[in-house]
């Protein structure tokens, strides 16, 4: 039997089973042959490592809004079975399938099949109670993104470009009563869940063979992109509120990085969810004019 040892310089440890890095997060090696630095230089495994990455980046973002739809189907039935669910009650069901299982069950599916155990998965995404420093960061992050929807949205005004409905504010907007339900599910499941998901496996996937920049980019454009299931409009205005939607996602990539602590963006990502369905709500009880001026804003919520 040959000596593992003697392997040549393209050998690599054993990976994970979508060919990320080992299980036990240990860093692969043999990447290739040593330069006069003593990197390794590039490799054709690694293009091809990259490649696989994005595709299991695109595949399980796609998968979790693809599972939330199909959940939808459930609650129906629910409803026909029962002759009608109080909304309430129909809202904490979908939010639990739509959400908990989808995005949180299939992340945590997902780093279960890599082979990673508890102690294992809480130390790849990162969860940790956030700092005071981290906390200011979450406060400063809001504001940042507060102020740029601002900007952009006068930018969009100014264009004549109109932005898609979201399906979520448009029935919040119908049925206010649920909305105090909407602000508390943003910090308990909304945040959580599609942070797991996208900050935490989608992003933490390319992470692994990709540098931060690339790697945020491309977990924020999926996130943003898979929301056009949920919005309500023309291609047009559906675009514009995806393009929109990529910034806030960018925001939340990049605290993650910086922290390396998947509550931050949670936090940050339930926070602004709540902020505008505070101002949704308000806007409803105290006026027409502020309510139309809400609407607009409603669109950029990136559930």
């Amino acid at each position: 039997m040959p000596d593992p040892s003697s392997d040549d310089g393209t050998r690599r440890e054993s990976s994970a089973p979508d060919g990320g890095e080992p299980a036990d997060g240990s860093a692969a090696t043999g990447d290739g042959p040593a330069t006069a630095d003593g990197t390794a230089s590039p490799t054709a495994s690694d293009g091809r490592g990259v490649g696989i990455a994005i595709v299991t980046a695109l595949l399980l973002g796609a998968l979790g809004p693809t599972i939330a739809l199909a959940s939808g189907g459930v609650v129906l039935g629910l409803n026909a079975v029962t002759g009608g669910l109080p909304l309430a009650v129909t809202l904490v069901i979908t939010l639990v399938l739509g959400q908990y299982v989808a995005f949180g069950g299939l992340a945590l599916g997902y780093l279960a099949w890599r082979g990673l155990d508890r102690s294992g998965i809480v130390a790849y995404l990162g969860v940790r109670r956030p700092s005071l420093k981290e906390i200011g960061l979450i406060v400063g992050s809001w504001a940042l993104i507060l102020v740029t929807i601002i900007v952009v949205s006068i930018v969009i005004q100014q264009l004549g470009t109109e932005a898609a409905s979201n399906q979520s504010a448009e029935l919040a907007m119908r049925n206010p009563a649920i909305i105090p339900l909407l602000i508390a599910a943003s910090f308990l499941v909304i945040g959580p869940s599609e942070e797991i998901l996208y900050r935490g496996v989608v992003q933490g996937r390319l992470r692994e063979s990709l540098s931060p920049a690339p790697a945020i980019l491309i977990a924020s454009a999926i996130f943003a992109a898979v929301h056009v299931m949920a919005l309500t409009g023309g291609a047009s205005a559906r675009l514009t509120t995806i393009a929109i939607l990529f910034l806030p996602s960018i925001v939340f990539g990049a605290v993650y990085e910086y922290t390396e602590n998947l509550v931050v963006p949670a936090l940050l990502h339930g926070l602004h969810n709540a902020v505008i369905f505070t101002i949704l709500y308000i806007s409803i009880a105290y006026g027409d004019e502020i309510q139309e001026a809400a609407g607009g804003g409603a669109a950029l919520l990136p559930i």
